[in-house]
């Protein structure tokens, strides 16, 4: 008995399971956004008959009774003729499994379930992108280089997923209300659409928000400043090109002087090449021409080229001789002068330019520009002219050339020759001395010795009246007033070699050792 008993209650237990799983099978998933409307079928209504009242329970719950004699329903629910339930203004309560009971004046019956969803969202889908500035048309720019961080959010009913997209490449996604991705050092292959994608996870409905974001830079060279010749020799081509950056750099080219004064400003205009014509009148020796180039959203990223403006200045050989029937080259160079001058030759008073021919043969090399003269003549004696030009001013160099003979040549050769035999004579001769210089000063100093003589003046007394008499004459008697007259004083004049001296003061000295020798 109690196992008959436990054997019924099993299949009761499995009889209900059966058909509450038999009714979630047949119920109907209905999904409704919030906000709008919906309609509800009545699913228990046999085609052809005549409903006398339809009742719709929710969860299980009378929620709303329609007798069909009378007019529609009107309001937040309302039962159509065929007995469907329309739900206007949905809400998250209506949320619930609905059933439609119609009762016909055959029979009464249930309809299926139906089970009603409200989804709500996504809302307020916002795509928040810092630290950026917004341009008055909404595109937001930041700094190559930065650090930014992407914030997605959006409010959904029950659940959503959000994703951050770029140039529809995913790049991150989560399920919730707030999606972050943060991105460092922004490079220009960064900038694009960033767009925030919210999903409602019950209705698939889904929200996009799109943000531009630019990468702003500036190039990381210095413009590029270049000259460009004109028709007319009175003006110049000034040409600035700044390539690289973003957005569309702003030049300006200024003129001003070294110390930075500015004192005309040319052109100003927002592209990467500009192109400006100066003219002479503006332009002086030792000016600044400047062209600066930045980005406005840029500060502190300014970059310049200049050039300083000079004169030209020829320089070359002002005199040249030249030998009649040979050839001659002139040679001028001029490498001071900016923008660069044109340099041509010219022939004389007239200054008529010379046209490159058989006869005059010009060569530039660089800034050196040489002219040849083939087989000068006498006519070619004269002034040539160096002759350079730009913006600047004129300057020319002169050059005057004469033109010699060949016997005149001949001459030339001759003297040299000669020149060249006399040095080589001298140098020999040079040599010479200088092997033998020991020699010839030894005969230097004995001749010297030879020629050396000294005058001697000898004081002689005497008391004769006759010594010298005849070499001297006598001089007359000296008295003092006191006494008898002394001896006649007489001088002797005669002159004695040096080696006498030696000899001499020798014998002098030897008498002066005898003296002091004592007696024997």
């Amino acid at each position: 008995m109690i196992i008959f008993g436990v054997v019924f209650l099993h299949l009761v237990l499995s009889s209900g399971a059966a058909a509450a799983a038999a009714e979630r099978q047949d119920e109907l998933i209905l999904i409704g956004e919030k906000g709008k409307s919906i309609l509800l079928p009545c699913f228990g209504q046999l085609a052809n008959r005549t409903l006398l009242v339809t009742r719709w329970k929710k969860d299980g719950q009378i929620a709303v009774t329609h007798e069909h004699s009378q007019p529609p329903s009107t309001g937040h629910f309302s039962v159509l003729d065929d007995g469907s339930l329309n739900i206007t203004d949905l809400l998250t309560l209506d949320e619930g499994v609905y059933q439609c009971a119609p009762v016909s004046a055959e029979n009464r019956s249930l309809s299926r379930s139906i089970a009603l969803k409200v989804a709500d969202g996504p809302n307020d889908v916002t795509a928040d992108i810092r630290p950026a500035t917004q341009l008055p048309n909404g595109t937001l720019y930041v700094q190559k280089g930065s650090n930014i961080s992407l914030n997605c959010s959006s409010k959904s009913y029950p659940w959503q997923n959000l994703t951050w997209v770029f140039e529809e490449v995913k790049k991150a996604s989560l399920t919730g209300p707030w999606l972050q991705f943060q991105k460092k050092n922004l490079q220009p292959a960064d900038q694009g659409s960033y767009t925030c994608q919210a999903q409602n996870l019950l209705s698939n409905r889904t929200v996009e928000v799109t943000q531009e974001l630019l990468v702003y830079y500036a190039p990381e060279r210095h413009p590029n400043c270049s000259w460009e010749k004109a028709q007319r020799p009175d003006l110049v081509h000034f040409n600035c090109s700044w390539y690289g950056g973003y957005p569309t750099p702003l030049l300006q080219v200024f003129l001003g002087s070294q110390t930075g004064t500015v004192d005309k400003v040319i052109n100003l205009k927002v592209t990467e090449n500009l192109g400006v014509t100066l003219n002479r009148t503006w332009l002086y020796n030792g000016q600044k021409v400047t062209c600066k180039g930045h980005i406005e959203q840029l500060p502190g990223h300014e970059k310049t080229c200049s050039f300083i403006l000079k004169e030209p200045y020829p320089i070359g050989d002002p005199l040249v001789s030249a030998v009649e029937g040979r050839n001659v080259t002139l040679s001028c160079s001029e490498e001071e002068s900016l923008p660069p001058a044109k340099t041509v030759w010219q022939k004389g008073k007239n200054q008529e330019v010379i046209v490159p021919s058989s006869k005059y043969v010009v060569d530039v090399q660089g800034p050196k520009v040489t002219l040849t003269i083939v087989n000068v003549t006498k006519e070619d004696e004269g002034l040539f002219f160096c002759w350079s030009e730009n913006v600047m001013a004129v300057k020319e160099l002169e050059v005057y050339v004469t033109v010699r003979s060949s016997a005149d040549s001949s001459g030339v050769v001759v003297g040299i020759f000669i020149s060249v035999l006399i040095v080589a004579a001298g140098i020999t001769l040079g040599l010479l001395a200088y092997s033998r210089r020991d020699r010839i000063c030894l005969s230097f100093r004995l001749s010297g010795f030879e020629e050396d003589r000294t005058d001697v003046l000898s004081l002689v007394e005497s008391d004769e009246d006759d010594v010298f008499h005849d070499a001297v004459p006598r001089l007359p008697p000296l008295s003092n007033g006191h006494g008898p007259t002394r001896a006649t004083t007489l001088v002797e004049i005669h002159r004695i070699q040096s080696s006498d001296h030696e000899d001499n003061g020798n014998d002098t000295e030897q008498a002066d050792q005898d003296q002091m020798k004592p007696d024997e």
